[in-house]
This record gives structure tokens, C-alpha cells and sequence, in this order.
């Protein structure tokens, strides 16, 4: 049979599974029956919800804007799906060519799509994570809960990490008018996507609206009363600040431990995919019927050194999501990359940012619209002469240019006339970012064998 009747065949009575009932995980779906996919469809999610919106959790949900079960996602059509919702993917079985789940059940596939996203990363202590007041947020269920304990007027709240979930949870105690303190071992929230010198202005956002910012410090221990209420939180300065709430926002982990024995390359970082979104095996062989989208693929990306992504974007996931549906069920010169630019936008304190690009890239950067000062500029981050990101702060709108100047490789730092620029900001200064250079993750995988027969990569355990 040739490769196109195999494809028809697929299309027609093929068996998909889409382990991941997230955002991705329905795009994905909708999109394969767009193109004509017939054949039987599983969604599999480890919540009991169909897919729903995660971005308002952060937002209008803790505000009490909005009740955390409104936040289910539109759908754009009928996807005639089996959805396997409340139990996990469990295992991965690639010669029997099925997903057994947590219950024990075993689902086949032809063609396998794995978006199972993020979770929150959780508190160190175990004991301490499960006082009454601690909380991390990435469910709709953690958003609910919070929610409520936000609108009950605690005293006092902690948020231990500042990156961009834990800065936004701040702004909303703020404006639920509820004390907060944010403890951030960085020198400025941040500080790791937008780069120090962006970053000092964010720190002064939370200053001016009341938030006990401290930086350079970390959180050490949790202490509860003897009821196991959550009262005391102790820092690395040697200091105690009376809490009755914790939020841990320390990032997030990839879903990737059922794959454990798999023999993919998954791992603590995402699951490793080409830019067409199949996935590889631990040798870096390619698959052809396992696909990846979302937060928890990393793929690489030409106009950034082919280096390996992983973006935990909304937008990313939605297009990805149809990138790899179309792969599926496409014959191999009709498959097409996914070469998204990274997007990402977040609420604050009244400042809307927006990041296009990979900051993280930037070697310079230059101040081209607006003033650090007056909380309303965008920065523009270069890498070895080129554009490669820019970051707005109440300035959303040039984005579209700079996307733009990125995609066309357009020189940095940019020699063209600017609207509202600067005279004080024209020369590109470092943006300080953390130091690339410190390890994050220990080894995964080591190579054995000595013959080319023989040689193959194995899994390591991290050291304790």
C-alpha cells in the first residue's frame, strides 16, 4: 500500500488518541475533523472538566470577576470524541501501540497527539505544602479554592516566587485590597524572562501599589499552629512574617513522569519534537505516529538558532495544537513546521505587558518607545546584531512591527526613526539576565555501548 492510500486509510478509520484534555488537546481534536478525520477520537484528561480557559484563573477569577466554572473553552465545532476525563495516562506501551490509564484500562492508537501541559510546581516540604492556607495555583479547582480564601480577607498573603503568575496573583490582592508580601530570591520580579534592567521597573509597579517586595531572599520554612492553619512563614535573612496565606508560585513541571520507560525523549524540560511536531525517541530518532503540543513539547525554531522551545504561551499551544493535527493525518511532503513567534501578554498592577520574540536570547537591548521611568516603553533585545524579542509595557501596540523586525532578521540595534524615542536611551546596555551558564537540571541520559551496533542512550536518575 503506498504512503498516500495509508494516509486515506487514517483518515477514514484510523484510531487517535489525544492524551491531554487541554487547550491543544481540543484544537487539535477540532482541527481533525476540519480535515476530514472519520475515524474514532479519545481525548484523555486527568480532571474531571472538559478543556477550559487558563489564563482568566490568574485574573478575573481571583478578582471574583468570574466563577472558576465559566471558564470552559468555546468549541468551534462538534468533534464526535470519547472523552476519558478524571483519570490519568498512566503508561505508554509504543510497540503494542497503546496508553494504559490510570484505572487500568488500555487505549490503541494509530496516531497519538500528547498534550498534557504543566503542573504547579509544589512546595518542597510536604508537611508544610499540606497546611490549610497553602496554595498553589494552576487548576481551575486551585483558582476556586483561592478565590475563596482571597474573598474571606485573610490578613495577610505570601506569595514565594515573583515570576509572572506570582506577580499577577499580587496585583490581585492588591486591588482585593489585602496586605501582600512577595519573596523572590532574584533582584526584581521577572527578572529570568524580561532581564534585570526591565525587571527594576516591575519592581517598582509592586512597590508603589503596596506590596512588601523582597528580593534576594527565599521562603525556608512554612509554620503552622497546632491545628495545622498556616500562621508563620520564615525567610533566608532570618526573618518572620504572620501569614494565614501562602501562595507557592515557583513554576511549573511538565507532565511528562507517566512516559517514564517509554523510550521518548521526555524528560523534566518537555517532550523533545522536530519542528513538525513528532516526537523523538531517546536516541533522537524521530517517530511517526507520536505527536506533542503545547506546554509540554519543546521544538526547535530556525529563527532562533534551531533552539529547543518550550513555551507555555496560550497562543503557541492553539497553533502547535494545529500543526500537529494536520502532521497526523498528512502524507510527509505536505506536512508543514510550526514556526510561531513566542507570544506572551500579562494584566498587573494596571500595566499591560507583552513580550514577542525570546527575551531570554537578548545579549543588548535598547530602550526604543517611551521611558523606564514612566512605566510605558518598549524594550527591544538583540542577539549577535539582529532583533530577536521586544517587551512592552503599556505599549502593545508597536508589537506588530517588532514581530516583524524579528521574522525579517532586521539589524540591531535598529537604525531607524522611532516614534516617542528617547534621546537618554539610544545606546544598548546588557538587559542582565541570570547567569545562562548555572545549571538547572542535572543529566538525564547518558550514551553506552562502544560499537556503532551496540550504542544507544539510557535514562539516568537525577542526583538527590
Amino acid at each position: 500500500m503506498s504512503a498516500d492510500a495509508d494516509v486515506q486509510a487514517l483518515r477514514r478509520k484510523g484510531r487517535i488518541v489525544v492524551v491531554g484534555a487541554s487547550l491543544a488537546g481540543l484544537r487539535a481534536a477540532e482541527t481533525l475533523r476540519d480535515l476530514g478525520f472519520t475515524g474514532s477520537l479519545t481525548l484523555v484528561g486527568d480532571e474531571p472538566y472538559e478543556p477550559y480557559d487558563r489564563p482568566p484563573l490568574s485574573k478575573q477569577v481571583l478578582l471574583g470577576m468570574e466563577p472558576a466554572e465559566d471558564t470552559a473553552l468555546p468549541r468551534k465545532r462538534d468533534i464526535d470524541a470519547e472523552w476519558r476525563l478524571g483519570v490519568a495516562a498512566a503508561s505508554l506501551d509504543r510497540a503494542a501501540k497503546h496508553v494504559r490509564l490510570a484505572n487500568g484500562d488500555a487505549l490503541p492508537y494509530d496516531r497519538l497527539l500528547i498534550t498534557t501541559g504543566t503542573k504547579a510546581r509544589p512546595w518542597f516540604h510536604p508537611e508544610e505544602a499540606a497546611l490549610d492556607g497553602v496554595f498553589v495555583l494552576r487548576t481551575r479547582d486551585d483558582s476556586a479554592r483561592l478565590s475563596r480564601k482571597l474573598a474571606a480577607g485573610p490578613r495577610r498573603v505570601l506569595v514565594i516566587g515573583a515570576g509572572f503568575t506570582g506577580s499577577e496573583i499580587a496585583s490581585v490582592c492588591r486591588e482585593r485590597d489585602v496586605e501582600v508580601t512577595v519573596a523572590e530570591r532574584a533582584p526584581a520580579p521577572l527578572v529570568g524572562a524580561l532581564g534585570e534592567v526591565v525587571a527594576t521597573v516591575a519592581a517598582r509597579l509592586q512597590r508603589d501599589h503596596g506590596v512588601d517586595l523582597r528580593c534576594g531572599v527565599s521562603v525556608t520554612a512554612l509554620e503552622g499552629d497546632q491545628a495545622g492553619r498556616l500562621r508563620r512563614a520564615h525567610l533566608s535573612d532570618g526573618s518572620a512574617i504572620d501569614v494565614d496565606v501562602a501562595v507557592v508560585s515557583l513554576g511549573a513541571i511538565r507532565n511528562t513522569e507517566w512516559l517514564v520507560g517509554s523510550g521518548l525523549a521526555a524528560g523534566p524540560r518537555g517532550i523533545a519534537c522536530d519542528a513538525g511536531c513528532r516526537v523523538f525517541d531517546v536516541n533522537g530518532i524521530v517517530t511517526d505516529d507520536i505527536y506533542a503540543a503545547g506546554d509540554v513539547a519543546r521544538s526547535p525554531h530556525p529563527l532562533f538558532g534551531y533552539q529547543f522551545l518550550s513555551l507555555e504561551h496560550w497562543g503557541n499551544a492553539v497553533e502547535q495544537a494545529q500543526v500537529a493535527a494536520h502532521n497526523m493525518v498528512s502524507a510527509g511532503p505536505d506536512r508543514r513546521p510550526h514556526l510561531w513567534v513566542p507570544m506572551f501578554w500579562s494584566v498587573q498592577f494596571g500595566v499591560n505587558i507583552k513580550s514577542v520574540g525570546v527575551p531570554t536570547m537578548g545579549d543588548q537591548l535598547v530602550i526604543a518607545q517611551g521611558a523606564l521611568t514612566e512605566e510605558r516603553f518598549v524594550a527591544v533585545y538583540g542577539y549577535r546584531g539582529r532583533v530577536i524579542a521586544a517587551a512592552s509595557f503599556d505599549s502593545g501596540k508597536w508589537l506588530g512591527f517588532y514581530q516583524q523586525q524579528i521574522e525579517t532578521g532586521a539589524s540591531f540595534p535598529p537604525d531607524y526613526a522611532m516614534v516617542d524615542r528617547r534621546t537618554d536611551a539610544l545606546q544598548p546596555v546588557d538587559p542582565a539576565f541570570p547567569d545562562p551558564r548555572l545549571p538547572t537540571h542535572e543529566p538525564t541520559v547518558t550514551l553506552t555501548g562502544h560499537s556503532p551496533t551496540e550504542r544507544c542512550v539510557q535514562f539516568i536518575a537525577p542526583r538527590a
